[in-house]
């Protein structure tokens, strides 16, 4: 295996993308739509893919093990071998990605005029909770208005994120339009970082869009490209684009991915059905009953 088969593509200065993401990005390129029920993958395999991306074996086996305890992953032992495969929360957070990847996309033209407003008042002790909010209303496409006042635009339900997080009594939800009195352009600048937005956009299509992918491992670049991609488009939340400035360059960034994860999908599934081990996962029940009987963890 060339674990450097990615230099084949100029990177640049691009961070590396943390090992959680590829794991995600794998599942969600090779494993999420097999259409075979539960499918684990086995660790070798996984440690074989994220080596060619430069992750090392520790790095993967920390990962597979921080994303079991935080209940991404579930694991499954078969003789010497351990596979790993998704839990039901990851499957969603993977489902959502792929919507807002390959359906919604980065550039929102069909905006209705609508905005979502969140306001929250959490005690000063909760600051794990409110990071966790944060972080959840970030990647649903909000920005800070006023301090406690979060919007985005269009109508967005978010009933699951306060639910989950255990914070209905804190949290007011709101459907508005703005009144003309509003600069909404102005809003959007003050409530978003737009430059920021602007250059992860621009730093993307350059290192991507004259890529030669011919002498590059497919798999490699795949992995790369996706989990490089949805780094950008979760801070992104989507802005109406008649609001935002002239040539914003989501647009040819996101045909520059498109083309290359279309000229990639074919030869990466491929190359990852030649590499891939995998294994049926047995349901959680079934597990539970035969590590008891067995005394396995």
């Amino acid at each position: 295996m060339d674990v450097d088969a990615v230099d084949a593509v100029d990177v640049g200065d691009a961070p590396p993308p943390r090992p959680q993401s590829l794991v995600l990005a794998f599942f969600g390129n090779h494993v999420l739509d097999r259409g075979e029920g539960d499918l684990g993958v086995y660790s070798g395999s996984i440690i074989d893919v994220l080596g060619r991306v430069g992750t090392g074996e520790q790095a993967v086996r920390s990962t597979l093990t921080r994303m079991v305890n935080r209940g991404l992953l579930r694991r499954q032992r078969e003789g010497r071998k351990t596979f790993f495969g998704l839990t039901p929360h990851a499957n969603g957070i993977l489902r959502d990605g792929g919507q807002r990847i390959w359906r919604d996309g980065a550039v929102n033209e069909d905006w209705d005029g609508t905005w979502t407003l969140l306001g929250f008042s959490l005690p000063e002790s909760w600051q794990r909770q409110r990071h966790d909010l944060r972080s959840r209303l970030t990647w649903s496409g909000f920005g800070v208005l006023y301090s406690g006042l979060w919007i985005a635009p269009g109508r967005v339900d978010v009933r699951g994120i306060v639910s989950e997080l255990g914070l209905d009594a804190h949290v007011k939800v709101f459907h508005a339009r703005a009144d003309e009195f509003t600069d909404i352009g102005l809003m959007i600048r003050e409530s978003w970082d737009l430059e920021a937005l602007a250059a992860r956009y621009l730093a993307f299509d350059k290192r991507w869009a004259t890529a030669d992918l011919a002498a590059a491992d497919p798999v490699a670049i795949r992995l790369r490209l996706v989990a490089e991609w949805l780094r950008i488009i979760r801070t992104d939340p989507r802005l109406p684009v008649r609001h935002l400035p002239e040539e914003w360059p989501a647009r040819e960034a996101q045909e520059t991915f498109r083309r290359i994860a279309e000229q990639t999908e074919g030869p990466a599934g491929r190359r990852a059905a030649e590499v891939l081990e995998t294994a049926p996962l047995r349901s959680a029940s079934t597990a539970s009953l035969r590590s008891a009987s067995t005394g396995t963890p």
